[in-house]
């Protein structure tokens, strides 16, 4: 009876692999997984975090620590921050030419990334499909600012995004329909029963709505999937900060007329005079622009 109290009460140390908002998986360093709690409402815990957990009964504890995080990417409005996960390298945003994506959306995942030091690039999916061309040819502009793309059919092959996720602990992120789930299962074969049985473990939903979940692909790889976005708030952004995530406007950044310039409407912009002159984007400044419009929707709105 004494030994069995001294389990319960147990610390050890694990890696959260999947998030149902206020319940946990541990996958503690020992091996084995437990299902986890928060102590009171706490909430601020992501994929890929580190933990520390005191058992509570066989296969069940509660998460006491946050250990420090080297990144975290999150989206959030003018209420809530939305965690998606800890500790990533980079994030891979998962495009198609059917469903169509969007690209506000891309670029605010971008943002996101740039904003919290992690690395980036696009997965063009479906690449057999008519749309795809198109899709590839609206994508240029991103391999131009730096952004790697990747095309591949996640379906038959996912050769052409291996050496990028080698060594790297990546977030797969996008809309519905776009094929992360066909991604994550070519990667990891066992992922839809792994789904199944710890859904069925936490009684929660459907995997692809309800939360995140960490695979390994190999000892040093690893990868995320995410629910499906639809829409990617940055209020956590000042005007400054989401204009330096756009990385083509940071040479002209301080430049302006003004010193609060924040490149909407105001006079001697050179964020602007740059689009006018073809040196960015138009479309990428029109993104900017509906960026901000939104964040102050959003906080007139609190």
């Amino acid at each position: 009876m004494a030994r069995a109290a001294r389990s319960a009460g147990e610390a050890a140390a694990g890696l959260v692999v999947a998030a149902y908002g206020r319940r946990y998986r541990v996958e503690l360093d020992s091996g084995i997984e437990i299902d986890c709690v928060t102590r009171g409402r706490r909430s601020d815990v992501a994929c890929g975090d580190r933990v520390r957990t005191a058992r509570t009964s066989a296969g069940e504890g509660v998460i006491e620590a946050v250990e420090p995080r080297k990144t975290l990417f999150y989206r959030s409005d003018a209420r809530r921050q939305k965690l998606i996960a800890a500790n990533v390298t980079q994030i891979i945003v998962v495009v198609a030419g059917r469903p169509s994506y969007s690209e506000d959306l891309v670029d605010r995942c971008l943002v996101g990334a740039e904003d919290a030091g992690i690395g980036a690039l696009i997965a063009l999916n479906k690449a057999d499909l008519p749309e795809a061309r198109e899709a590839a040819e609206a994508l240029e502009l991103y391999r131009e600012l730096g952004y790697p793309v990747v095309t591949l059919i996640a379906k038959e092959d996912l050769a052409p995004l291996m050496p990028r996720l080698s060594g790297h602990t990546t977030v797969l992120v996008g809309q519905s329909g776009m094929g992360k789930s066909t991604v994550i299962n070519g990667l990891v074969p066992h992922a839809p029963a792994r789904v199944a049985e710890i859904s069925t473990a936490l009684g929660t939903g459907r995997h692809t709505t309800t939360h995140a979940e960490l695979y390994h692909v190999d000892a040093t790889s690893h990868v995320i999937d995410s629910p499906g976005l639809q829409e990617f708030g940055l209020a956590h952004l000042s005007a400054a900060d989401a204009a330096h995530a756009f990385v083509e406007f940071r040479p002209f950044i301080g430049t302006c007329r003004f010193r609060n310039c924040i490149h909407v409407s105001e006079p001697g912009c050179a964020v602007a005079a740059a689009a006018a002159e073809g040196r960015i984007a138009e479309r990428r400044l029109a993104s900017y622009r509906r960026l901000l419009k939104d964040q102050r929707r959003s906080f007139g709105a609190a």
